[in-house]
């Protein structure tokens, strides 16, 4: 339930945009965010997979740096550009990381230096959505399937994910139908909440590891037995709802295919915390299409 509530409240926070609009470094042109705004700007975005931070002062703009000398060890350019940027306040910067927080703590601090108006920019979820549907195949590994026969699936999703500080994490609602195969008489319709983490993310292709934390479901089932006192086959229907917390794992994929729509690969019910495997591994593959909103 503690995750549960850890979801419902980045479902409720409210989310700030950072503009962005395109600059000229050193000849490149590139579209970066604005991450604090004074009398020192930093910018940044993540280009071709990296992430990239940049400060502007009275129309000058420089890239923050860190590369590897002859001698393998990092060469830390970046500070010497603080320092050229700032050179005019007593603020140490040789503790300044090269990364996001870091930098917006030191242009933050410097900024409330000189402008006794400034007010300090403070860390922000950006909360954007993408809606998906999606289809596929599953041989509902959870469910007595001696045959280990397959079924039909289809499902939509909307996906709630942060842009800003938490770019790995998103949250999702999702529903999911699985028709009843001709000899497995098995349907269910689920309705489930999850949390995703992407261990690859870059702009153009991400993939996550998937958690069902929470699901409702509508089942219904055709059982056939032999009767021994008929002497003959009798079928019974039966229909059930579940609220469970199956803790179910799953793995995808996103592939940017447009400005802002992905080709997204589902392999989902690997296991579960709390369900037991009927003695078949999981064949729950599905294919999607997603659109941010």
């Amino acid at each position: 339930m503690k995750k549960l509530g850890l979801i419902l409240l980045l479902f409720c926070t409210v989310s700030v945009s950072f503009s962005q609009k395109q600059y000229n470094v050193d000849g490149e042109s590139y579209k970066l965010k604005t991450e604090v705004k004074g009398p020192l700007d930093l910018l940044w975005n993540v280009i071709d997979g990296n992430y990239r931070y940049f400060v502007e002062k009275d129309g000058r703009i420089q890239e923050l740096t860190n590369t590897k000398g002859s001698s393998g060890s990092y060469q830390e350019e970046y500070i010497n550009i603080l320092k050229k940027f700032t050179g005019n306040t007593n603020i140490d910067s040789n503790k300044i990381k090269l990364t996001l927080p870091s930098l917006r703590d030191f242009v933050n601090q410097y900024n409330a230096s000189v402008d006794n108006n400034y007010v300090i920019s403070q860390d922000k979820i950006e909360l954007k959505s993408r809606l998906g549907l999606f289809a596929g195949i599953t041989n509902n590994p959870f469910v007595d399937n001696p045959d280990n026969l397959t079924s039909p699936l289809f499902g939509a999703e909307l996906e709630l994910y942060d842009d800003n500080i938490a770019k790995r994490h998103a949250a999702f609602l999702q529903f999911t139908h699985i028709l009843e195969n001709d000899k497995l008489k098995y349907s269910t319709s689920e309705i489930a909440l999850g949390y995703r983490f992407r261990f690859i993310y870059s702009e153009k292709f991400n993939m996550h590891a998937n958690l069902k934390l929470v699901t409702l479901s509508f089942s219904n089932s055709t059982l056939t037995y032999l009767d021994e006192d008929l002497m003959q086959e009798v079928s019974e229907e039966k229909s059930a709802t579940s609220f469970d917390a199956p803790v179910i794992f799953g793995l995808g994929a996103d592939l940017k295919v447009g400005k802002n729509s992905f080709v997204t690969f589902y392999y989902n019910e690997i296991f579960s915390l709390s369900l037991e495997n009927q003695g078949n591994f999981s064949t729950n593959i599905a294919l999607g299409y997603k659109v941010k909103l």
